[in-house]
This record gives C-alpha cells, structure tokens and sequence, in this order.
C-alpha cells in the first residue's frame, strides 16, 4: 500500500509539470490602455485573445501621457497603447507582428500602426491601402518594421 501511495504520488507530480511545448507557448500578459469610450480597443483585446494572448485593458484620459512616456512618436500614435514583454505596441497591429516582435526581441521600443486603419485588427470593414507597421529605436530612430 505504501509504495502504491509513492508510485501515485510521483505520477501526479508528473502531471502537474508543465511540457516543454506549453511553456514555450505560453504568451506574456498584453496590458492595453484605451480610451474609456472607445470600444474599437475592446474588439482589439478580443482579437489578442483569440490569438493566445491573456489581455489586460485599463480605461484611462491619460493616453497621451502614457504614449509619450513609452516613446510613441508624435504623428505615429495609434488608437490604443498596449505593454507586452517590455515593448510597446500602439494602434491595431497584426498579431504576426506582435508575435515576431516578442520571437526576435529587437533592441527597439517598440512598433505602432498609427491611427486606425479600416479593416485592421479590431476595426471593421474592408483592409483599404498599405499599412506600415515602424519599430522605433531607443535614440528616437524609425524604420519600417513591417508593411501588410
């Protein structure tokens, strides 16, 4: 009876460790802070978590304040500002993006997808024209990070 107990004991240790796979797939939380009235940021989380992502959303009137202590650049701001795996992400960017940003982990602040284009992630509607995605350096410098 004694080794039974250890023998079970042992198995449900097994069980209780993580795989190597589901550890490599799990995905940092995405904190999003949006508008208190817009819900295009909601359908924005949505999306994320459709995708695997846990999401966090934080209504606030502080969005501006936010963007710029994150280093957003002013023209480039996007609807919504989301903090992911010590990056920003601002606007409604693909999920391809996010995904490659937190594989390659470049030396950036992060990318944004400025305004909110119609058919993106979140938005409604038809995808209408080229968007570019830019990754924006520590010193301020913007590249194209992607165009979709």
């Amino acid at each position: 009876m004694n080794l039974l107990l250890k023998i079970t004991a042992i198995l449900a240790a097994f069980v209780a460790i993580p795989t190597l796979a589901s550890a490599q797939e799990a995905k940092p939380l995405a904190t999003i802070f949006k508008n208190p009235q817009c819900s295009c940021c909601e359908s924005y989380g949505t999306y994320l978590e459709a995708n695997g992502y846990p999401v966090k959303m934080v209504a606030t009137h502080d969005l501006a304040l936010i963007k710029e202590r994150q280093g957003v650049p002013a023209g480039l701001e996007g609807c919504h500002t989301m903090l992911i795996g010590g990056y920003f992400v601002d606007g409604h960017v693909p999920v391809a993006s996010v995904d490659r940003l937190l594989k390659e982990r470049p030396d950036i602040l992060g990318i944004t997808l400025p305004g909110m284009p119609t058919g993106s992630p979140g938005m409604g509607g038809p995808k209408s024209g080229t968007w570019t995605i830019t990754a924006v350096a520590p010193d301020g410098a913007k590249s194209v990070y992607k165009r979709y």
